[in-house]
């Protein structure tokens, strides 16, 4: 039951980010970076899949902070191509299907350790699950803002509330 509950709410979080990622029209728009010290749509892509296979991958045996990341250099400015960001993406939401794939509810109380603090796996999950919320957030705001054609919207869309609550898809289990 809570295992599924994230598994739910990280495919949500997936299904929304890759809906507004498709509407960037370029690998120009992916890298346009919009504030001083601001990130790319890029780097932020870059930035959840090297977080999420550093956090992911052997899981539970070892430390989430993987001596091979480069955190710092998933920041990099490029230029990155889709296909670039789009492999880091990929592999970081693989190794995290792949972990909690294995997880059953008793699982929840068990320990991990990220950066030597031990947390358990429902800490762990609830602190990467919201980590991962705030740059798809990040990510959906950007790509509208590069988005060249009109947006097609990925939530309710304005003014049209009263309808969506006749059917409220959003708050089910997420379907590509």
């Amino acid at each position: 039951m809570f295992v599924q509950s994230f598994v739910d709410e990280y495919e949500r979080y997936r299904i929304v980010a890759d809906k507004a990622i498709e509407q960037v029209p370029d690998d120009a728009a992916l890298n346009r970076i919009v504030a001083p010290n601001g990130n790319s749509i890029a780097m932020l892509m870059r930035h959840v899949g090297g977080n999420l296979s550093s956090r992911f991958t052997d899981f539970g045996t070892a430390d989430g902070e993987k001596p091979w990341r480069d955190r710092d250099g998933e920041f990099g400015e490029g230029p990155f191509t889709r296909a670039e960001a789009e492999k880091e993406w990929n592999a970081g939401w693989g190794a995290l299907t792949t972990a909690l794939s294995k997880l059953t509810e008793s699982d929840l109380t068990r320990t991990v350790m990220i950066r030597k603090l031990e947390l358990t796996i429902h800490e762990a999950l609830t602190r990467s699950v919201t980590h991962v919320a705030m740059h798809v957030g990040q990510i959906i705001l950007l790509s509208r803002i590069v988005a060249t054609d009109e947006w097609k919207w990925i939530s309710i869309p304005k003014g049209q509330s009263k309808e969506y609550n006749l059917n409220p898809t959003l708050e089910k289990a997420p379907k590509r």
